[in-house]
Order: structure tokens, then sequence, then C-alpha cells
């Protein structure tokens, strides 16, 4: 459970200059929770809300005209960000990973599904909807285990004509499902579909998501350095075989007495009932821009989130009495502490300027019901953490349990 670890920060060095905004004595490390902005995104979502706040969809006039061309051009860049061809696949905007998950979870047939499976080190997100699915559906479900990698350990009648529900990411301690290629290659063969909680991937493990061939893939806009947005993708013939029951302004081209038509040619529109949230949108577009240019002090993006991890993990590491769930470094590590509570470590930590998080993630099941953990604390990473940051952490760490 527990890994080994050396190398600690020798040259503390600057903030990226998009975060100059942040205040050198706060450290923000609760990056799985939401990103930090960074200065384009921002500007962003101000211009829109300063020269062009305008409904998309439903006027004629410039500034919407622009709405939607900015819109359209969002749809493209998620799509492009995981290289899916936009032939099979359309991209909506909802309220967050949460919503999404039920948006398309509450309107799946009732009769084309014989169970549903997920895993035990679900977020709430997954575990309380798949709950609801297999009432909904009167199917059994299946709650399986992922090994010390992340697979996920099934067979194949565990994923015959089921909806398989997994996150690509844990928000616990980073763990990666490194089998999604073949799991989701098996559930076809099996006739069923998988839908992914990308929430924790998008920002710093997209890569492991690109030509993701998942049915639906949900995530939120606000954990990759963009504002407060959830997005679907799902493919176009998951969509047509919903039994559409949450409806609205923007989606119909014809409505009569007792019935209407959904647009044929705007099928992103059938997940999105009424005003969407446009500026936020128009910056989930340039976050994504962001995050594919910025070179971290000359390091991809990844590579930078790497160090910084292996760094403080490296220093909590050596702190006595601390004890972390993590197998390996990651940008979400989590841990308690043999006779300091978290909820008070992270009060302590506050008290510096150092923001983490305490409790349970929303992921009571796993860790209160099954592995009987007290309260964890959290600490996650972003590309506005510097090693100054770290440095400090993990001082105040060794400090405030010392004795």
């Amino acid at each position: 459970m527990f890994n080994k670890k050396n190398n600690i920060i020798q040259n503390p060095i600057d903030r990226l200059p998009e975060f100059n905004y942040i205040d050198e004595n706060s450290v923000y490390l609760d990056t799985a929770c939401q990103s930090m902005r960074p200065q384009p995104v921002i500007d962003a979502i101000n211009n829109y809300y300063t020269n062009y706040n305008a409904c998309g969809g439903r006027v004629k006039y410039k500034w919407g005209q622009k709405v939607d061309a900015k819109v359209e051009e969002t749809r493209e860049l998620v799509l492009n960000y995981l290289s899916l061809p936009t032939k099979e696949f359309i991209c909506s905007f909802t309220l967050n990973t949460t919503y999404g998950l039920n948006l398309i979870l509450s309107q799946l047939p009732t009769d084309s599904y014989e169970q549903v499976t997920t895993s035990e080190i679900e977020h709430n997100s997954v575990f309380l909807t798949t709950i609801e699915l297999a009432k909904r559906l009167k199917v059994k479900r299946n709650v399986l285990k992922r090994d010390k990698d992340g697979n996920l350990i099934y067979s194949t009648d565990e994923i015959r004509k089921a909806v398989v529900v997994v996150n690509a990411v844990s928000n616990i301690d980073g763990q990666k499902l490194n089998n999604i290629e073949q799991l989701i290659k098996d559930v076809h063969q099996a006739e069923g579909i998988v839908v992914i909680d990308a929430a924790q991937a998008m920002a710093h493990y997209h890569e492991m998501l690109k030509k993701c061939n998942a049915d639906a893939i949900c995530f939120s806009a606000h954990k990759m350095y963009a504002t407060s947005l959830g997005v679907i993708i799902i493919k176009k013939d998951l969509l047509k075989s919903l039994n559409k029951s949450f409806v609205g302004g923007g989606m119909v081209t014809g409505v009569q007495k007792n019935n209407y038509q959904l647009f044929p040619d705007d099928m992103a529109s059938w997940l999105e009932p009424g005003l969407q949230a446009y500026g936020e949108i128009i910056s989930l577009g340039e976050s994504i821009k962001w995050l594919t240019t910025v070179k971290p002090f000359g390091l991809k993006p990844t590579d930078y989130i790497s160090k910084i991890s292996k760094q403080l993990y490296d220093g909590l590491y050596e702190i006595s009495g601390i004890k972390i769930l993590n197998n390996i470094p990651s940008s979400v590590i989590s841990l308690y502490h043999e006779k300091v509570d978290a909820h008070r470590l992270a009060v302590f930590l506050s008290a510096t300027g150092i923001m983490t998080r305490s409790g349970y993630f929303c992921c009571h099941y796993y860790l209160l019901e099954n592995l009987s953990l007290p309260p964890l604390l959290r600490f996650s990473v972003g590309l506005h953490t510097n090693e100054n940051d770290i440095i400090k952490t993990i001082k105040t760490m060794e400090r405030i349990t010392k004795g």
C-alpha cells in the first residue's frame, strides 16, 4: 500500500505567469475538487460578459452569432482533445459530471440491458446513479474490485448486456483504469455499453482517453482549468436510443398540442434543454487551447504534474505517523495520520494558508464501509502549483504532526 521515495526539492521555482494573481502565501491543493483558472480562461469569460453577452441558438444579431460560433468551436475542441470523430460522437454541455451521468442513465431504455456493473472505488456520482439505475431497470448490480494497478477485475458474465459505469481516474489516489481499452472491447462484444466518469482524467491524464471507444464520457470543465460546467461526449447511436424525458426549449424544431420534434441536425441540443452557460462553454474552449500549448517551465503539462506530484509524495512519505493510500505518486494523494484527525490537520494547514480536503471525498462506500478508514486528508496539485508550495506543505505537515 505504501511506496518508498526520496527526492526532495532543491531549487524552488516561480509560479506559471498565468496564475500570478495567486497570493504567494496561499497554497491551493484541492485541484481534484476544482482547479485554479489560468488568466486566459478568466479573460475569455470576462470578454463574453462584457463584450458579447448574448443567447446562443436563438438570435440573429451579431453578438448571438459570435456566441454560436464560439460554442461550436468548443464542441470541436473537446472532441479533438480526445481524437474522437464528429461522425460518431457529439458533445453536449450540462452542469457537472454528476448531472451528466444522471441525464444519460435516467433516460436509458428499460428493455435493453440485463445488469448494471461498476467498481467499489467509485465517486458517489457513479455509485449512487448506478444504484438508482439498477432499481429502475429492475436488474442486478455488480460492484467489482480493481487490482493494485487500477485494472477492473471482471468476468464475461458480469459485463454481459450490462451498463458498465466506472471512473477513468480515482479521486482518492489518482489510480488509473489501465485496462480501459480491453474493458470497452469486452463489454461491446458482450452486447453492453460503457459510460466513463472522466472527471479526474481530463486535465492531467487525458491521453489515456484518446480515441476512447466508450459509449459516453462525462467530465467537469471546472476540474480542467475552466469554469463551472459539465460535459457529455456520447455516441450518436446511444443518444438516439435514449427515452427523452428531460426536455425543454432549445431542443425542438416543432411543437404540437401533444407532440414535438427534436432538431434532426443538432443532436447536441437533445441533452441541452433551456438556456446554456455560454460564457462557461467559451471558457472551456480557451482552457483546452491553453492546456494543449502551455509548457510549464519547459515541460509537458503531464511531466510537470508528475514531477511535483513525486516531490510531494516523497516528502509526505518521510513524515512519521503518516499512512499514504497511494501505491505510486499521483496528482491526487490521500493519507491519514496515526494520531491526528484529518479534519484537525486540514484546519491547522488552513491556518498557514494551505488549502486541502478532508473527509471521504464522496467515496463513502469504499473508504468508510469497505476499508473502515478514518477521515482522510487529500492533497491534489495542479499546474498552478510550484515547488515553494510543495516545500511549505511538507515542512508544515512535519511541524503539525510532530510529537
